[in-house]
């Protein structure tokens, strides 16, 4: 049998084996993996080549000699930033936004091949993003954003199913004191999104109403990023944002059945109070002083 680590070895020779990492021509397209993934990052909206090296966890030399390739080839173009000479701007050229079109349809091909070699595709993906969380845990951003917005509203959608699963009464939206979205926006409040590569990984909304109390609502994890501290973050995100914003007193409800959150309530100072509203859902209700 094999240990653990034997077990992540195998796995990271599989990934390296699956994707062509150490192909030469990476999706056959004439080029390795690393100058394709520049192009990639450039095809998709990221332009400043250090939010590139970055996004990439390239050093400085790695990154000019790919950019180097890519311009030689005549697929990426490097001009200076308008407003700052030590920046640079990397864009695609037209034959370069031929050959990031062909690696998207290459690599979508590619995934759904991968999807088809298992039965269990829900389980699969599950495990993928469970995998990619972790992996990507540093590079886990916060967001503030608009409540209406589609990452927003996908965090929301996930985290009333789970409730509706948790519940035993389940759990009906329109019966429960859903924040108005202009509650959670600055000057009022805000709501903040966790954001992994493009996925969400979890939310958290500061409803206030222009004085110095305000309520934590929403605060939801996705299964793939549990135990990773997320929900800590979000939470310090919120406190802190309701700071920037004058609010001295935050109040929050939870159910018991969601202990997990209870534990995060107790063990980041907050203290159990009375019930402060008719929401038929809550059953244990919090507040904090800032």
């Amino acid at each position: 049998m094999l240990d653990p680590v034997s077990r992540v070895r195998r796995f990271n020779r599989a990934v390296t084996s699956a994707v062509g990492a150490l192909d030469t021509s990476f999706l056959g397209r004439g080029r390795p993996l690393g100058a394709a993934r520049v192009l990639n990052a450039v095809g998709h909206g990221r332009s400043e080549v250090g939010d590139i090296r970055d996004y990439l966890g390239l050093d400085s030399g790695l990154m000019s000699r790919l950019l180097r390739s890519l311009e030689d080839e005549g697929v990426i173009e490097t001009t200076v930033h308008a407003n700052d000479a030590r920046r640079r701007i990397a864009r695609l050229t037209p034959a370069g936004r031929r050959e990031f079109n062909a690696y998207e349809a290459i690599s979508n091909r590619q995934a759904e091949d991968f999807l088809a070699r298992h039965a269990q595709r829900d389980a699969l993906l599950a495990a993928m993003d469970l995998i990619a969380s972790a992996l990507g845990r540093d590079g886990t951003v916060l967001h503030d954003t608009d409540p209406r917005s589609d990452a927003a509203r996908y965090c929301l959608g996930a985290y009333y199913a789970e409730l509706a699963q948790r519940f035993k009464q389940g759990f009906d939206v329109k019966l429960s004191r859903d924040p108005e979205a202009r509650d959670m926006i600055r000057p009022r409040g805000t709501f903040i999104v966790a954001m992994s590569d493009g996925l969400p990984l979890g939310c958290v909304g500061l409803k206030g109403s222009g004085g110095e109390q305000a309520e934590i609502k929403r605060l939801w994890v996705a299964p793939a990023a549990r135990g990773l501290g997320l929900g800590r973050r979000l939470m310090d995100a919120a406190e802190s944002a309701a700071r920037e914003l004058g609010i001295k007193v935050l109040r929050l409800d939870t159910n018991s059945a969601l202990a997990e959150a209870g534990q995060l309530y107790r063990r980041t100072g907050w203290s159990e109070i009375p019930r402060f509203n008719d929401d038929p859902y809550p059953d244990l209700f919090f507040e904090k002083r800032l």
